[in-house]
């Protein structure tokens, strides 16, 4: 249990890139948070700057300035390091094009965090990837390679990969971006049903259908957040979407 209210926030997040003589601010001045047990999306179109802070939310990059606090931990000032012990065991990374290793069993491919975390018993990596393949309902398919199941089986493993090590964050990059739109339905209802289950979800995309899905989306633009939105109850209790300026 985090006893913080915030798993996550950002504050004043700014990332400059400098190419040569050319200078491009892709995160200007970004800050929200997110609670345990939220959904969130980021949306944005290409070029927004929504990858950019998705990295560092991933922390696979740094900002220039500002920070960004993890469970209370400022890990915008950790070292390389740190911040890949922190990727390992604070986030599962689900990614468009799934990134599995063709060699391996579905198995090996969910058992690889667990490896990397330091989990030296084969008994219980074995026992762990097993319970999260079945959980996204692959049970059956354990000792099957990527390349003879179907791209939704992929990210399906692909979240149990993400699940295995019980990360604080779902990070989901663009999920259905390789997918037919029927099998990208039953992925977002595999997501809906993990956030009921008590996981922190944070799903990036520029597809207004996929971000609707989240109980929250943060729109980006321009490396700035440039509105807020918040899923309403009406009477009737059906969801509204209801716009709030600012993040």
């Amino acid at each position: 249990m985090i006893g913080t209210k915030d798993l996550f926030r950002v504050e004043k997040l700014a990332k400059v890139y400098r190419m040569g003589d050319t200078t491009v601010q892709a995160l200007r001045n970004i800050s929200f948070e997110i609670s345990p047990g939220e959904y969130v999306a980021i949306m944005g179109p290409s070029g927004s700057g929504k990858s950019t802070l998705m990295h560092i939310i991933g922390c696979l990059d740094k900002p220039s300035s500002g920070s960004f606090y993890l469970r209370g931990r400022d890990v915008s000032t950790l070292s390389d390091d740190d911040l890949s012990a922190v990727r390992n065991s604070d986030i599962g990374f689900v990614f468009q094009s799934f990134n599995l290793l063709p060699g391996m069993t579905l198995l090996e491919n969910v058992e690889l965090p667990l490896l990397y975390s330091g989990v030296s018993s084969v008994e219980e990596r074995r026992s762990r990837a097993r319970e999260v393949l079945e959980h996204v309902g692959l049970g059956a398919r354990l000792n099957h390679r990527p390349n003879e199941i179907s791209g939704g089986q992929r990210q399906r493993v692909a979240i149990a990969r993400a699940l295995v090590n019980h990360p604080v964050i779902i990070l989901a990059d663009e999920p259905t971006g390789n997918l037919d739109s029927a099998t990208g339905t039953e992925i977002m209802s595999l997501f809906e049903r993990l956030n009921e289950q008590g996981n922190t979800i944070i799903l990036v995309t520029h597809e207004r259908d996929v971000a609707e899905h989240a109980s929250r989306i943060i729109h980006i633009k321009d490396g700035v957040v440039e509105k807020t939105e918040t899923k309403a109850m009406m009477e009737t209790g059906q969801p509204i979407w209801k716009e709030v300026v600012g993040a």
